[in-house]
């Protein structure tokens, strides 16, 4: 099903927009926090992996293979049958006009990264569609990203851009393809452009490979209309971080029982979890969505090798079974 406008602003469908004021629970929250000990917890997170030294070199990707690169947060390399793609890049070492501060490095260097085939951008947030990263790209940089989104690009200059609908796809070199998927969420870089643009995740085919991400999301019925759609996903990358306290971001954050649910709707054959380690978006500690996503996979007696953690700048190799 294609997106939906009401009013001129995209809706979830899954989700009843009307019964609260988003703006309203946020005040809400920020009191709730001021006066807990989230607010003097020390900035400094010790938990979070990495890989020591960071690698100097990205080799291209190879014409079979599946191999995944964490740089941090939501920012993954993608290295699919001879394609290589960015999700989310954020390179910056604050985003949202300063306001929010990296809180552990970036897991590769910029100059490491092989020439790339493509960028998927899932949303406009600050911390998804970050401007000094992206515009460090070559403007002929094939870029696919959601309806409203793409006129952000078009703006600075990018002649490739994919500006797609739900379940719209494009194609990835000669014989691959992106298709655009729904997500539960909401978009907007100020308060007065909420859901102008639309949100969603990606699902990548290729030659051989095919990787469902997600971008960000509630929990939502079209986690399993996607693995319908898409029944040979060799990865989900599913966001597992920003999810406390629930009442207020469990609509639009699984959190890290939600993203094991999740995979396991879309019949993926691997986990990977994204969107925690690098900024403080919600009140958990910097490391707990991974811990918690280990406790949740034991208690579900699922096969441990299925569930990838990489360290930051660590590579995944995707093996197909």
């Amino acid at each position: 099903m294609a997106s939906r406008r009401v009013g001129g602003r995209f809706v979830n469908p899954a989700l009843d927009s009307g019964a609260a004021s988003p703006f309203r629970d946020f005040l809400r929250w920020q009191r709730e926090r001021r006066r807990s000990a989230v607010a003097r917890r020390p900035d400094i997170e010790t938990g979070v992996p990495r890989i020591l030294p960071a690698p100097d070199v990205i080799s291209p990707a190879p014409s079979w293979g599946l191999q995944i690169c964490w740089a941090g947060h939501s920012s993954y390399l993608v290295q699919i049958d001879g394609h290589d793609l960015l999700l989310d890049p954020v390179w910056s070492d604050s985003i949202g006009y300063g306001a929010m501060r990296r809180k552990t490095p970036v897991g590769l260097p910029w100059s490491a990264l092989p020439a790339l085939g493509g960028v998927l951008v899932s949303h406009d947030h600050f911390d998804h569609l970050d401007a000094p990263t992206l515009l460090r790209l070559p403007r002929n940089t094939p870029i696919y990203t959601g309806l409203g989104v793409d006129a952000w690009f078009r703006r600075r200059g990018f002649t490739h851009v994919h500006g797609l609908d739900w379940w719209q796809g494009a194609p990835l070199g000669e014989s691959g393809r992106i298709t655009y998927v729904p997500a539960q969420h909401f978009s907007g870089r100020t308060p007065w452009g909420r859901d102008s643009t639309l949100w969603g995740g990606f699902v990548i085919q290729a030659s051989h490979h095919t990787v469902y991400y997600a971008g960000d999301s509630g929990a939502f019925p079209g986690f399993a209309q996607i693995g319908d759609a898409f029944p040979e996903l060799d990865a989900a990358i599913i966001p597992a971080g920003a999810y406390e306290p629930r009442w207020f971001m469990g609509p639009v954050h699984v959190g890290p029982d939600g993203c094991g649910a999740a995979f396991l709707q879309t019949g993926a054959r691997q986990l990977v979890p994204c969107h925690w380690g690098t900024f403080r978006l919600a009140d958990e500690p910097l490391d707990d969505p991974p811990a918690r996503l280990r406790e949740w996979w034991r208690d579900q007696g699922l096969a441990a090798d299925r569930l990838r953690v990489p360290a930051l700048g660590e590579t995944l190799d995707i093996g197909r079974g």
